[in-house]
């Protein structure tokens, strides 16, 4: 076979491989084939954003410990990371909890100090004992010390677990053939007086997104001057869940910087020529006494 042949065969393979392997991967990825065989369970899932929205504080959960608590208390120091999910979830769940660890690990803020992540099953029949053990191994895999005071595990009966679902926003439904529940995927952020801040979907987190969100969400109680600039410059778009760059405030603050510069210039050129106009002037002749030696 020449070499135009063996071209021939080579580009004809691509062609076939490239319409072929999304075809599979669209297969694979089809929501019937996820959860059960009923696609139309699909059309309850949905994220309605209610940003400005206040939640029910005095829901009453169960913790990690089977202790009952009140989403109130939760809300005392700072904002507050909402993800709900539910613990016998065999992919979609753990990949959103890892997303969540690894955007939330490394900010210098901390979990229990200046924020509280909150996790709540949407299964009513989840255990406090499966809570436990996600607590234990997400605060672990965090890393951080106090972190099991920052992070949050909760069951609840169906009623208050609907009530506040349904008050962020958040549609699910159970599908009887798979025995799983068909939901969204993302995390909420609220101010410290359960105010609905930021929506952010998926299941990877970008580390800045997250950390704007929290130093927005806090009103502005966290956070360096340098983050206060970088939030300035960036705007939040509740369509997409993440920042973008605010072009006229990045042009406000280059402009900013470079009158400064120019002005900081300006007043060294200044500086260097008087001083040096006085040290260059030449000495004037000083006359000889009479009694000087010639």
């Amino acid at each position: 076979m020449n070499r135009t042949a063996r071209a021939a065969w080579y580009l004809a393979f691509c062609s076939l491989f490239w319409m072929v392997v999304p075809a599979i991967a669209q297969l694979n990825t089809d929501p019937a084939q996820t959860v059960g065989t009923n696609p139309s369970i699909f059309r309850q899932v949905r994220f309605d954003q209610r940003l400005g929205d206040s939640i029910p504080l005095n829901s009453s959960f169960l913790d990690e410990h089977g202790q009952p608590v009140m989403l109130r208390q939760f809300f005392t120091h700072g904002p507050v990371i909402l993800a709900l999910t539910y613990y016998r979830c065999p992919m979609l769940c753990p990949q959103l909890l890892d997303g969540l660890v690894r955007a939330v690990r490394p900010l210098n803020f901390e979990a229990g100090k200046d924020y509280n992540v909150v996790v709540l099953s949407i299964d009513p029949d989840d255990s406090a004992a499966l809570a436990a053990t996600k607590h234990e191994a997400y605060t672990v895999m965090y890393g951080r010390p106090g972190a099991e005071n920052g992070w949050h595990f909760l069951t609840g009966k169906e009623p208050q677990i609907r009530q506040l679902t349904d008050a962020v926003g958040f549609h699910y439904a159970y599908d009887p053939t798979s025995h799983q529940y068909a939901h969204a995927s993302g995390i909420i952020i609220l101010t410290p007086q359960g105010v609905l801040s930021q929506y952010t979907y998926g299941v990877s987190f970008s580390e800045r997104d997250v950390r704007l969100g929290l130093i927005r969400a806090s009103q502005h109680r966290i956070g360096s001057l340098v983050d206060q600039v970088i939030l300035y410059c960036y705007h939040y778009d509740p369509l997409t869940g993440k920042y973008g760059a605010l072009i006229s405030h990045v042009l406000q603050i280059a402009g900013g910087i470079t009158v400064l510069f120019m002005a900081v210039m300006v007043f060294l050129l200044f500086r260097n020529e008087n001083y040096g106009g006085a040290s260059t002037e030449p000495r004037a002749k000083q006359p000889r006494t009479a009694g000087a030696i010639q």
